[in-house]
Parts: C-alpha cells; structure tokens; sequence
C-alpha cells in the first residue's frame, strides 16, 4: 500500500510543522496543530490531464521560452450582464479566472452573483453552488429579485470532489461556490472551515479552472478585522479579489477590486440595493452629490478609483470641545491622516482648532485612499470653523504636503473634466495639475503651489 504523505497544520494561523506539537510556535494557539493527510505518494506522481496528453505526445511538452519571442493575444471577456461587475473586473470574466468576493454579512455578495449567474444562464451554462443554504432558499430569493430561473442550475453541496465531479459532468463555463468557508476535502481530516480545508478546496477549484478554460466565483466569509476569513494564501492563489464595502444603513454599496490580473487594481462599481435586489449605479458622481448644497463645512473633490474620476463630498464638522484631548473622528479616510493635516493647518494656515472636536465624513459610504482628499478636508475643515461656505460650484483636490506645498495628483485633467461635465464653475488644483495647453470650458481654473494660497482662493 502506498504510503501518504502527511503534514502538521495549525487551524488558526496555517503556520506548518513536521511533528505535532502542543502550541504553534507562530501564533502561540494551544491545541490547534491538526494532522492532514496530503496526497498519496501514488497520486503525488500521478500527472494530470494535460500533463498526460503531452507526455502521449498528444501536445508538446513545455520549454524554456524567451519572453520577446511570446506572441500576447487579447483575452476574450465573458460579459457578466452586470456593467459595473464587468468594469470592476476589467471588462469581463476571463476564461479560468478564479475571483474571490468579499464583504460584510448580509451586505449582497451572494444576491450580486446569483444576479449575475440568472443572467448569464440565458447564454452560458452555469452552476450556482450553495454551501450555507438549500436549494429552496436560493430558489426563493431568485423568485423575490424576479429573476429568470431558466437555464441556472444549482447544487447544494460542500465536498470539493463532488463538486468538481458534477462541473465534469454539466461542463459550466461559470461555477459559483458560495462560500469557500463551508468547501471540505476528503483528503484532510481537519474541520471544515479550518485554514488546512479552505486552502485546499480553493487551490483544488483553483487547478480545476485552469485546466478547464472554467471561470470560477469564490464566496469569502470576512473577519471581523474587515479580511477575508482563512489563510492569506487564499488571496494570492486568486486572479482576483473584490470587497463588498457600504455604511450600515445606507443603500449604496461599492465593489472594490483590491487584486486583479486582468484589469485596474482599486477599480470600483457602485450599486444601490433595493426591494428588487442590486441595481447599477452608472453616474455615481450625480449619486453622491444629490443632497449637497451651499453650507459651511462642505467641500466637493473629485477622486479617481481606477479608472474612473468620481466626485464626492467631503464634510467636517468643527465644535467646541468640552475634553482635555479634542476628539479627532474621520469616516472614509485615515483618521491619523486627518491628525496631520490638522497640524499643517495650523503651522502653514495660521487656523489653530487644537481645542476643537473635528469630525471628517466622505458622504456615500466612500473611502477615499488617496492623497487628493488632503486639500477638500482642510477647505471643509476651515469652511465649518468659520461657519462661512466656500463659493457656489467649486471644487478642490490636491496632496498637502508637511511644508505646506500643495502637491500635484495623478490624471489631474481627467478630474477637471469630470467637475466641469457636472456644472462646476471653480477649481482649486495644485498647479502642476493646471492643463498646459488651453483651458477647460466653463471652468475657472485657480492653481496654487502653498496651503495659504488655497485659503485665500477658497475663503478670502
């Protein structure tokens, strides 16, 4: 009988070990080293499919390639029938692509891809695979969305090798496996759940879809750090990984891709959730800035996440602070960022707000990651200070830097165009970003090189 190739896990960390051992030595968990049986040396040699093919000569076998001699044809997108989904993808499914959905609970993974896979069923074959619900509960929520049901099939089932013994059978184009977390091998004796079966399962799925040209979608439970749930690993096995993100109770939610290799990192999708399921967002811009008026505190930037510029309001809220240590809360952007803008305010702009409560907020749910929101927080920090609104249709963007310079940010005319399709007359940019040749059309551009410079433009 052959014999198996074992290993030691931990099931909190990953961390592995030749000889179990009371307390993992990177975590420092107490009884959570797990015996899993790998493979058997059999099936360690046992070659895949292709691999079989080519040693029968039926392929040729690989070799060494310079890179400048590798023709690179364009890949064929598979349109998910969802705009957003396919902007955030990079325009499309890629045939063997492994993406890994994330989000908080109940914020609509599982309501986005049935969405998409009843739409793709109408022309590809697809399989919707439910390891959390049965299948009269994914058939209910379908008939809720009013979704089309002809074509979508569905399995209720955890086992990796069975799933991927009914994908050989039905050959989907599309598989969804909902969630990763439940997947279980039979290969390991650990739980499902634990780090050792979810990093198997998917890297199991993972070798299924590159073998077949099968795109697959992997449902991911998160921490409550806001992380994927499982090994990291799990992340970099994946073409690409996307985040559910919105505010509790608001409708908004954006897809955030955070790892792709087939399109832009940080792309974005915006969708609103309604009785009907998600529905597209497809000028988020005009969303985002429907309840903003002409009010202390207030300051509109324009942002980019991928590929798209998009125009948000940033809002503070500047009070008297009953406190030996003010509080400084910031919803949508790094809270200690906000703390360093704040002393370059003070030592650049001449404004002090050391005993004052400042409250910062991107309005929609967005978080912005870029340096650009510099500008706008201390226009609108400054605004609500003074209780006076900047001018009527202005905008602002720009890095802060801690000499009080105000730096330039990529795609600089690409924003200025966006503002100016949506009514903006005034534009405070750093000066870098001023366009070189002409101007924009109906757009009074005001470039500044000093943090003084932009205060007087805004409320001088």
């Amino acid at each position: 009988m052959a014999k198996s190739r074992v290993a030691y896990v931990c099931n909190e960390c990953g961390a592995e070990y030749t000889k179990w051992q009371g307390q993992c030595g990177e975590c420092q968990a107490w009884n959570s080293v797990a015996q899993i049986v790998l493979e058997s040396a059999a099936a360690a040699g046992k070659p895949s499919p292709s691999r079989r093919a080519s040693w029968a000569g039926k392929v040729d076998p690989p070799k060494v390639t310079a890179l400048k001699d590798v023709t690179h044809t364009e890949q064929a997108r598979l349109s998910t029938g969802i705009g957003e989904l396919d902007r955030v993808l990079g325009g499309g499914l890629v045939d063997g692509a492994v993406v890994l959905v994330g989000g908080d609970p109940g914020i609509g993974k599982s309501t986005l891809l049935l969405q998409a896979m009843a739409r793709l069923a109408a022309t590809q074959s697809v399989l919707y695979v439910t390891g959390e619900e049965s299948l009269a509960q994914v058939a209910g929520r379908a008939q809720r969305l009013d979704l089309p049901l002809d074509g979508l099939n569905a399995l209720a089932e955890t086992g990796v090798e069975l799933i991927i013994g009914h994908a050989m059978r039905e050959q989907p184009r599309v598989i969804v496996a909902d969630s990763v977390q439940t997947l279980w091998t039979e290969t390991l004796t650990a739980a499902p759940g634990s780090v050792s079966q979810v990093r198997e399962a998917a890297a199991r799925l993972v070798r299924y879809a590159k073998e077949t040209g099968t795109a697959v979608f992997l449902v991911g439970h998160v921490t409550k750090e806001g992380g994927i749930a499982g090994p990291r690993v799990l992340e970099h096995m994946v073409d690409a990984v996307l985040y559910f993100e919105g505010e509790s109770g608001s409708r908004f939610r954006v897809l955030r891709a955070f790892k792709n290799r087939f399109g832009a990192v940080n792309e974005l999708g915006v969708f609103a959730m309604g009785e009907k399921g998600l529905k597209e967002v497809s000028n988020p811009s005009a969303i985002f800035l429907s309840g903003s008026g002409h009010e202390p505190g207030s300051c509109v930037m324009v942002t980019r996440e991928g590929t798209r510029p998009l125009l948000v309001e940033v809002q503070a809220l500047v009070d008297a602070s009953p406190l030996s240590n003010p509080r400084r809360v910031a919803v949508g952007l790094e809270g200690n960022r906000l703390a360093m803008l704040l002393a370059v305010l003070h030592r650049h702009g001449g404004v002090l707000v050391g005993d004052q409560d400042v409250f910062v907020n991107v309005v929609g749910g967005i978080r912005v990651q870029e340096t650009a929101v510099d500008l706008p927080v201390l226009l609108a920090v400054l605004s609500s200070l003074r209780d006076r609104p900047l001018q009527e249709k202005t905008i602002a963007f720009g890095e802060v830097g801690l000499s009080g310079e105000i730096r330039p940010v990529p795609n600089g005319e690409d924003r200025l165009k966006e503002a100016a399709t949506h009514g903006f007359k005034r534009a405070i940019v750093p000066k870098a970003n001023a366009p070189k040749a002409g101007s924009i059309k109906g757009l009074e551009i005001i470039a500044v090189e000093r943090l003084s410079q932009a205060i007087e433009a805004a409320c001088g």
